[in-house]
């Protein structure tokens, strides 16, 4: 990595899950996916990356549909570069900000490489999970020590490595849920279920916070709607290991029992739109509920780079570069 002239900015890396930006990159982004011993040990090391491919080949024809009704890749990219523009607005001089994707481009390398290019040194690096999990946020703290490791090149680094129980994080999700019930007849009894992405119950049994963390942000959000009926699910579970539950599809079934009428589905643990909202909940669970005979069945909008939200982001960095600063 060749750096430029050196700049007292400090660069703000977002780290991010990342998607597939074509069909094509579809099956290559599964077998970065299903390579990584942070969220699946498949067999000895050395044997992973082979067996990830012949999982991602197996797997890719019916995720290359999804993603195909969803216009033919993820948005994750172009919505995560403009949270990092809003961002670096609202930070103003001092800070530049670039994103990192996990299992796709542009790749933490060619992020650090970019900063580098800036003659920056200091970096705030920001996950964009809210809640913490190895196979998350871990992940891609990881996979940034290794580049940094490699790379040769001495960066002053702090992390943020959650922000579940932030008061502009509830902030943001509030105002989301807010703007969801609006779309509902004034006087529907509406009730909320909170969708976080599962994880296998053997993380949790072996000390991952994420679950904990996931109920306190439910907690401090249901402070703010008394008296709302509220429920918590678990979606995208994938193989045959016991996973967090209920899931979303099971709580649909037992909603529906429960004659409920109207749902609000509350997208947790994830900030932007990608395959879980846009396909999984808005097209597999919609379908879903209209079979079990739900009146209306909506999503509470996804964060993107609601100005509530972006705000969060500023204070958690301003709050990390003073902490760095002491």
């Amino acid at each position: 990595m060749s750096g430029g002239a050196k700049s007292d900015k400090t660069a703000v890396l977002l780290l991010q899950m990342g998607g597939p930006d074509s069909l094509d990159a579809v099956e290559p982004f599964l077998v970065n996916l299903f390579s990584d011993r942070d969220i699946i040990k498949i067999g000895p090391a050395f044997l992973q990356p082979l067996i990830a491919r012949l999982i991602a080949k197996r797997r890719s024809r019916k995720a290359e549909r999804n993603y195909e009704e969803i216009g033919g890749k993820s948005p994750l990219r172009e919505l995560t570069e403009a949270q990092a523009q809003a961002l670096e607005t609202l930070l103003g001089d001092g800070y530049r900000c670039f994103v990192a994707m996990r299992y796709w481009k542009p790749s933490t390398i060619d992020a650090l490489a970019a900063i580098k290019r800036e003659g920056i040194s200091r970096i705030i690096a920001l996950s964009l999970y809210p809640h913490y999990s190895r196979a998350t946020t871990g992940s891609s703290v990881n996979e940034l020590k290794r580049v940094l490791g490699a790379a040769g090149v001495s960066f002053e680094v702090v992390y943020i490595d959650r922000f579940y129980n932030h008061p502009g994080y509830i902030d943001a999700l509030e105002e989301k849920i807010r703007e969801g019930l609006a779309a509902f007849h004034p006087l529907a009894e509406v009730e909320l279920l909170f969708s976080a992405h599962s994880l296998p119950q053997s993380f949790i049994d072996a000390g991952d916070p994420y679950l904990d963390q996931i109920k306190e942000t439910v907690r401090l959000v249901m402070e703010r709607f008394d008296g709302v009926p509220y429920h918590l699910a678990f979606q995208s579970r994938a193989g045959p290991v016991k996973w967090l539950e209920p899931s979303t599809e099971e709580m649909l079934a037992t909603l529906a029992a429960h004659d409920c009428k109207s749902l609000l589905v509350v997208p947790l643990s994830f900030v932007s739109d990608h395959i879980e909202t846009l396909h999984e909940i808005d097209i597999q669970y919609a379908m879903e509920a209209h079979k079990l005979g739900f009146a209306r069945f909506l999503r509470a909008p996804s964060l993107n780079d609601s100005p509530t939200f972006i705000a969060c982001l500023a204070e958690l960095v301003r709050q990390a570069a003073t902490t760095a600063g002491d």
